[in-house]
């Protein structure tokens, strides 16, 4: 009765204008708050499309390119409605502006399973699409570049192929119905206007009526097209933020705090700065943007400034976390895994009920570490800070935050700062993370006016990341005498990503906030039980979390798909028959199943390897950003007792696939990622610091050992769904569970480490 009371209290003057707010539509995300610069006579006809009178389109990207092919799928959208000639287009930045938001992200994000349509989440998500239109923030995450902006670059081809029509129509003083576009061309009988000739006319027309193809009518989405970017990363021409090269720049390299909390004691720099080519010695002292204690040399090179790191004599006090090991934060989440705490993000019936009603019930406990995301390009970052504000030149995944983080360091408004979005050398969730940004404004505030280019270390990066949570799982299942299920559950615990992410990049407090993707993979699957429940325990830990590619589906498809097999096992049934059983009333991911089933010859023998080793099969299904994908691993074990994946076959329903080539190429990115993880990924940490440095302790998947992969696309005329990361989550249950096939050992932590050599295949 108080909330109640409380609510209408409010709906006076400011409550009134909310409500009225909440029931007018969403706002257009076509034409941005400021004007989008142009050059070469270029004319803007939309916040995403620019085109220049030699019929060169420019089309706007607020999405980042990490080698996920996303310039090139988003392209083609927006060309496809615009109907241009596709050997004329090129990509460039989009400005920082509140129609590139990230709306997907967030809205399927909300708790609510994926077929949920009733009235509280259709209004939720309606709410929340309008809310982050308004406050949200550009991001390039989660899968959602193409959801988000499926229907956004959709409408700005179709309005600007509708302008160029009604302009060529207006000159031509015919019906605009009767004229036709192909290829950057508007024909009327004999009649022809290329595009570039119609601009000055253009942008009279903006606001013409217009209309959205019929997929069917697609000529370029949905076929295999040479990604924009393929040549000039071939040809080495491809500029990512280690190739920013500026007049006058200077180079900045950093040691940092040696263990988590560490701060400076004693700083003698005298060395350092003897050292030819060292113009200066900064102290950091760390932000709230998660950037650690430093000490950084800013020199002539890079060079030089690694070896001025190296002169420096740091005593580091030890702080808070001196005695911090991941045994002990291990020992902490099993413990919270065995009991019933943390949130429930999906219940069915009454689960302990239905498992203290059944026949048969049967138990596990999974594990999986915390993980670095090792990508390729270590952080970077080139900062000018001026006089007025601040030039940043950055590979992120969120310019957005990126500009605030800057401007909050610099002491300067956001508007006084500009960020220039460079190619990112792998992303997987790190740059989602500003830490490296802050660290570098702080580095060039020393010396103003100058270009200071800050570029982390192997070592630098590998143990001051944020890293992927380490989780524990506790699963049942019950069984009627049938052996049909009659309940699952399953309850984990692990430290939160999400948390850890807003903490550091937002004003608002998140501590003890509900993170649902800790638990994602367990409640949001596709699978049908009479009795369910899912929940997560997140547990606040001093270690530095954030997202990693796939984040709680991760290490929660590994957990729950070997269970699953442990569930076909109990009751003796094939385990894609099992699956199989669960999906009557889900027949997308029946078909992604039975598909990958018959590519990979379930069910016929299999024969040795040419080194006379057995090998076996394994399957796991696993729905994660909107995609179903599943995978079947043909595993060996080598006389060593090392795992050998031989082929992978994964078949994928995305809805309709913009570009089956990059689809394709997703998958093999997600599997060989995820292989990696599964055989060899681990950070361990001991008296408060990172054990693993470099490579030679954090192992990658060589190229001599990664598999045959075989993709297979479900053909579908649904709207796109994600495919950066739905490739990951099946991998390392598919491994396990064709080592179990294989040994009769089942592996329930990451990563895999047989103990035994034998097998029964």
């Amino acid at each position: 009765m108080r909330r109640r009371t409380f609510l209408l209290a409010g709906l006076g003057a400011g409550g009134a204008f909310i409500l009225g707010w909440s029931l007018l539509p969403t706002r257009q995300r076509r034409v941005g708050a400021l004007p989008m610069p142009v050059t070469d006579r270029e004319v803007a006809l939309n916040g995403w499309v620019k085109i220049a009178p030699d019929d060169t389109v420019t089309i706007i990207m607020a999405k980042s390119e990490m080698g996920q092919g996303i310039h090139t799928a988003l392209a083609m959208i927006l060309a496809e409605e615009l109907d241009c000639d596709w050997s004329r287009v090129r990509v460039e930045h989009s400005p920082i502006d509140r129609i590139y938001n990230n709306v997907s992200a967030i809205v399927e994000g909300l708790p609510f399973r994926p077929e949920s349509d009733g009235r509280v989440a259709r209004s939720t998500k309606w709410m929340t699409a309008k809310l982050v239109r308004e406050i949200g923030i550009m991001m390039t995450g989660g899968s959602s570049s193409v959801r988000d902006l499926w229907m956004p670059m959709r409408e700005a081809g179709a309005a600007a192929r509708a302008a160029l029509m009604s302009a060529a129509a207006t000159r031509w003083l015919v019906p605009i119905a009767e004229c036709t576009v192909r290829n950057g061309v508007v024909s009327h009988g004999d009649k022809r206007l290329r595009f570039g000739e119609l601009l000055a006319d253009a942008p009279q027309h903006a606001a013409a009526e217009f209309s959205l193809k019929d997929p069917q009518q697609f000529t370029l989405a949905g076929t295999s097209q040479p990604r924009l970017d393929s040549a000039a990363k071939s040809r080495g021409e491809a500029k990512f933020g280690v190739d920013v090269r500026l007049p006058d720049m200077l180079f900045a390299a950093v040691v940092m705090s040696p263990s988590i909390g560490a701060t400076v004691a004693t700083l003698d720099d005298a060395r350092a700065r003897a050292l030819p080519g060292v113009r200066q010695v900064v102290a950091c002292a760390g932000s709230k943007w998660g950037d650690p204690p430093a000490v950084a040399v800013i020199a002539d090179s890079w060079w030089h400034a690694k070896q001025g790191v190296e002169a420096l004599n740091v005593v580091w006090a030890p702080g808070p976390n001196a005695a911090l090991s991941t045994d002990t934060v291990l020992a902490q989440l099993r413990k919270a895994a065995l009991q019933q705490g943390g949130v429930a993000y999906g219940t069915v019936g009454d689960v302990e009920a239905a498992l203290a009603g059944s026949a048969q019930v049967i138990a596990a406990t999974y594990e999986a570490p915390y993980l670095a995301h090792a990508t390729m390009e270590p952080m970077n970052c080139t900062v000018r800070v001026r006089g007025d504000g601040v030039d940043v030149w950055v590979p992120t995944q969120v310019p957005g935050l990126a500009r605030a983080a800057a401007a909050d360091i610099a002491g300067v408004s956001e508007t006084t700062v500009t960020v220039q979005p460079q190619l990112l050398g792998g992303g997987f969730g790190r740059r989602l993370e500003v830490d490296f940004v802050a660290q570098a404004t702080a580095i060039a505030s020393a010396v103003p006016g100058v270009p200071v280019q800050l570029l982390w270390s192997r070592e630098n990066d590998m143990q001051n990341d944020m890293f992927r949570p380490a989780c524990v799982s506790r699963l049942r299942a019950g069984f009627d005498l049938t052996g049909a299920v009659t309940g699952f559950e399953a309850h984990s615990a692990g430290q939160s990503a999400f948390v850890g992410f807003g903490e550091r990049t937002s004003a608002f407090g998140f501590r003890g906030t509900p993170d649902r993707s800790g638990g994602d993979g367990t409640w949001d699957q596709p699978y049908e039980f009479l009795a369910l429940r899912s929940s997560h325990d997140s547990i606040e830990l001093p270690i530095p979390a954030g997202m990693w590619r796939a984040v709680g589906h991760s290490h929660q498809g590994f957990f729950v798909e070997s269970f699953m097999d442990e569930m076909a096992a109990a009751v003796k049934r094939d385990p894609v028959a099992f699956r199989a059983s669960l999906l009557t009333s889900h027949p997308r991911a029946l078909r992604v199943l039975q598909l990958a089933a018959e590519k990979s010859g379930w069910g016929t023998p299999l024969a040795p390897g040419s080194d006379g080793r057995p090998r076996a099969r394994g399957v796991a299904l696993h729905a994660s950003f909107g995609t179903t994908v599943a995978e079947v691993a043909e595993v060996s074990l080598a006389a060593d007792g090392r795992i050998r994946v031989h082929r992978i076959v994964a078949a994928v329903d995305c809805g309709f696939a913009v570009n089956p080539h990059i689809v394709t190429q997703q998958m093999e990115s997600a599997i060989v990622y995820g292989l990696t993880a599964a055989l060899y990924g681990e950070i361990t940490i001991r008296r408060g610091s990172v054990v693993q440095r470099n490579f030679q302790q954090y192992r990658m998947l060589r190229i001599d050992e990664c598999p045959v992969i075989e993709t297979h696309i479900v053909p579908s005329a649904e709207s796109p769904t994600g495919v950066g990361e739905p490739g990951l989550p099946p991998v390392a249950p598919a491994v396990a569970n064709a080592l179990f096939a294989l040994t009769g050992q089942r592996l329930r932590t990451l990563p895999l480490r047989p103990t035994i050599i034998a097998s029964r295949a």
